[in-house]
């Protein structure tokens, strides 16, 4: 196994764990070749909109087992829910040492601040019609079942894979032609207002780094994406945020034995299992 990259801190958001869309695989094989001192989980790592026990497979439980491993051996997670794990905003402020619960973050590196939140909060049609977002979010999932059948088309006949679900993003939250979105330019206007040097969100699942100006100041505007369609993630290295993208061809292994354990668990099991372990360390 390569060696793996240290970072001072990494955003991951929008895994959808529990889903048929979620890159699971792929953000597994990611996750093993970092080893960051801070990960910001920024919300909807599980999807509990579409939560069901039937459909929760080992791989999507290898990633939740692997994050309680981060924390035992030494990464800081800092845990932002998101509108889709929401439930997990009951637990604001909990704080198990190398994992803790928070709405926002502010980090500081190299004497610059980043203010993280999951960005649902500038979301009009979540805040005053939340019955219209889940029903949005059931048809997502629909898609993403249609979806996967186009592609496999396409790859039979040679043709790149295409995402149904981020072209219909781009019609209903802004396309990527626009320079600023309405929703960067809000949360770009509220960091400027703040004084921090970056502001990052997850939530609208459209990586982007972009310097945006306004009369009062200027700022970095940073989305981490999803593991979805895109998947990305954003690094702080050599003082600065980057936007990873990672190679959906690159494969991980997987030993036989950890394999078993993960199928012999339930997702009660991981969770009950690596807090104690995490509250021992």
């Amino acid at each position: 196994m390569s060696e793996k990259r240290p970072l001072k801190a990494v955003v991951v958001s929008d895994a959808h764990l529990g889903t048929i869309s979620s890159k699971a695989n792929q953000l597994y094989a990611y996750l093993k070749t970092i080893q960051p001192e801070t990960l910001v989980l920024n919300g909807d790592i599980i999807d509990f909109w579409r939560f069901s026990k039937r459909y929760f497979p080992a791989s999507h439980l290898r990633v939740i087992r692997y994050l309680f491993k981060m924390a035992e051996t030494g990464t800081k997670i800092i845990f932002i829910p998101g509108n889709h794990d929401e439930v997990g905003r009951r637990f604001t402020g909990v704080d198990f040492g190398h994992l803790r619960i928070d709405n926002k973050v502010v980090l500081t590196l190299d004497g610059k601040s980043t203010w993280i939140f999951h960005g649902d909060v500038f979301d009009v049609v979540m805040h005053h019609s939340k019955w219209l977002a889940k029903m949005g979010a059931a048809g997502y999932g629909i898609l993403a079942g249609i979806n996967r059948m186009v592609n496999s088309v396409l790859r039979f006949f040679g043709r790149n894979p295409i995402s149904l679900a981020a072209k219909i993003k781009d019609k209903v939250k802004g396309g990527k032609k626009e320079p600023v979105t309405k929703f960067e330019a809000m949360v770009a206007r509220l960091g400027i207002r703040k004084g921090y040097h970056y502001a990052i969100c997850g939530h609208i699942h459209r990586p982007a780094k972009k310097r945006i100006k306004s009369p009062s100041g200027a700022i970095t505007y940073l989305n981490s994406g999803d593991w979805v369609d895109h998947m990305t993630s954003l690094e702080y290295e050599n003082e600065d945020w980057h936007l990873k993208h990672w190679d959906a061809k690159v494969e991980t292994s997987v030993e036989d034995s950890v394999e078993e354990q993960i199928l012999s668990e339930t997702i009660e099991d991981v969770f009950n299992r690596a807090f104690k372990e995490i509250l021992k360390s």
